[in-house]
């Protein structure tokens, strides 16, 4: 099977995903990042009555419109404490922030704007504007109406104005479950001590806090020694959970103690493709059982959370009716970079700021995939196209970052 162009894979896959759409309500304080299965509309009008936006005297501006007016206060009104008569003639009532305007007032009077007199009256010394610093009934919104459209993301803005309207929880589409397998005799877990032909088992935990943020649960389903029915155990507590996505790690190609994909294959996965024309990560696996989407990630540490940053990422992202996360942008080489063969390489560099402005991409001068401190330690990766020509100095370069955020 000829390797397969990293472009090609990653339209196959997410052509073959349909988002889920399966609805679940949860309250306020969990739905932080979550996609609304529903239009969201208003419970309540908000501000539900005329309200003071400063402190100071409500009032009817045709007895104060220009300065040195002279009005008897008859009451106060402060927020959640109306004040329950009206305002006539001559008359004023102090206010504060948040308040309802008193029937009869018109308009509210800045508290450093009048001077106050010694018989409990004020005197205006600032001309005024009819209806100034009052917050309209409904201002912000009305009852029924739609706020928040069905497929809005749930962030620290949207959040309060669910709450204001007055909902304790929210209809969403639920997460999409990703079960984790990690394959392989010589693997154990951290804090464990390793045998002598023994590593520690790393890739879990990356790709377990890459699928939760982009937006999925994550069932760890342990280490599995290679061994076929330990992997077909594995693989069936993955259906009774009923996984959207199940990830392997390791054992996805055809070796001799590669068994993964033989395994998911006697279980019923139609193999889609695998090996991948990129560097690293070639042993890609895809494919599916069932509804369930299968992904076989490289056993190196690198090539694995590199596979996950182009696959899974937009994957789970689709399934959960997330917007796609922007990590690809350009840079400036700050070194020369020789010409590429027929894999598309993605390197491992830092990003440096230039004095006008551009960003610069260094890459390690080791890039070996085992080397799992030079990925930790880096910014971006340089993407290097089949066949790319010697790219010079100060030469523009497309680049994947690693945090979406850092440009910004």
């Amino acid at each position: 099977m000829s390797l397969l162009p990293v472009a090609d894979a990653q339209a196959r896959l997410l052509n073959s995903a349909t988002p889920l759409h399966r609805i679940e309500s949860v309250t306020l304080d969990l739905a932080e990042g979550r996609v609304l299965a529903k239009d969201l509309s208003a419970r309540l009008t908000q501000p539900p009555f005329d309200a003071s936006a400063m402190d100071g005297y409500a009032l009817r501006f045709e007895d104060a419109a220009e300065p040195g007016a002279e009005l008897t206060v008859i009451g106060a009104s402060a927020a959640g404490h109306a004040f329950e008569g009206a305002v006539g003639k001559g008359e004023t009532v102090r206010i504060f922030t948040g308040a309802p305007v008193p029937a009869g007032a018109d308009t509210v009077l800045l508290q450093e704007d009048a001077e106050r007199l010694e018989d409990g009256r004020i005197r205006t010394t600032y001309p005024l504007r009819k209806g100034q610093h009052i917050r309209p009934c409904g201002q912000d919104f009305a009852e029924g109406e739609i706020v928040l459209p069905a497929g809005t993301v749930m962030d620290f803005s949207r959040l309060t104005v669910a709450a204001a309207m007055n909902h304790p929880a929210l209809d969403v589409y639920r997460r999409p479950l990703v079960a984790i397998l990690a394959t392989g005799d010589e693997l154990v877990t951290p804090g464990a001590e390793p045998g002598p032909s023994q590593i520690i088992a790393s890739n879990t935990f990356g790709i377990a806090a890459l699928a939760r943020s982009a937006g999925a649960h994550v069932l760890d389903l342990g280490i599995v020694p290679d061994d076929k029915a330990e992997i077909t155990a594995a693989i069936g507590r993955a259906q009774v959970a009923k996984a959207d996505i199940v990830v392997t790690l390791g054992g996805a190609s055809v070796g001799d103690h590669d068994l993964v994909q033989a395994t998911l294959i006697e279980a019923g996965m139609q193999l889609d493709f695998w090996r991948i024309a990129m560097r690293p990560g070639k042993p890609l696996m895809v494919g599916s059982l069932g509804e369930t989407h299968v992904l076989g990630l490289p056993g190196n540490p690198v090539s694995s959370l590199v596979c996950g940053l182009l696959f899974l990422e937009p994957l789970i992202r689709k399934l959960a009716s997330l917007p796609h996360v922007k990590r690809e942008t350009m840079a400036h080489a700050a070194i020369s970079l020789k010409a590429n063969d027929q894999r598309q390489d993605y390197v491992r560099a830092t990003l440096t700021k230039a004095a006008v402005g551009s960003w610069h991409a260094e890459p390690f001068s080791k890039q070996d995939s085992s080397m799992m401190k030079v990925f930790s330690r880096s910014d971006c990766l340089i993407i290097r196209p089949p066949h790319a020509p010697e790219l010079a100095v100060g030469g523009e370069c497309p680049i994947l970052l690693l945090r979406p955020d850092l440009l910004s």
